[in-house]
């Protein structure tokens, strides 16, 4: 009797070890990266420069549309003040320089943007 018990509780301990095996007999799929997200057509190209605590934006618009551009620069220190520049409009072909600063050193800085009108050709 006790033979009999034996013999039935192996063949389930194969089954559960067989279902819990994983599947290592294909590969899995290699996903390519996917490209970094393109600037909106309407986006001025800007660049920033960091110097000390103070940042800079360097914003040029190609386009024909006008882009209001804002400097936002975020503090290191928690007592420090975060800034967020007066928002300023780039038409199309300008220029805007955009400056703000902390009392202490920076944790980031980045510029966002907003599409104003369209221009009456496209």
């Amino acid at each position: 009797m006790v033979t009999t018990w034996r013999s039935a509780f192996v063949p389930a301990t194969v089954t559960v070890l067989v279902w819990a095996a994983p599947a290592a007999v294909s590969q899995p799929h290699r996903q390519e990266p996917e490209p970094p997200p393109r600037p909106q057509r309407y986006e001025a190209d800007c660049r920033t420069v960091i110097e000390g605590s103070r940042a800079t934006a360097y914003c040029h618009n190609p386009y024909p549309s006008v882009d209001r551009v804002r400097l936002h620069v975020e503090c290191e220190r928690w007592w420090d003040i975060d800034a967020d520049s007066a928002p300023v409009e780039v038409g199309p072909a300008g220029y805007a320089e955009l400056t703000d600063r902390c009392w202490k050193e920076i944790g980031a800085v980045w510029v966002s943007h907003q599409l104003l009108r369209e221009s009456a050709g496209t």
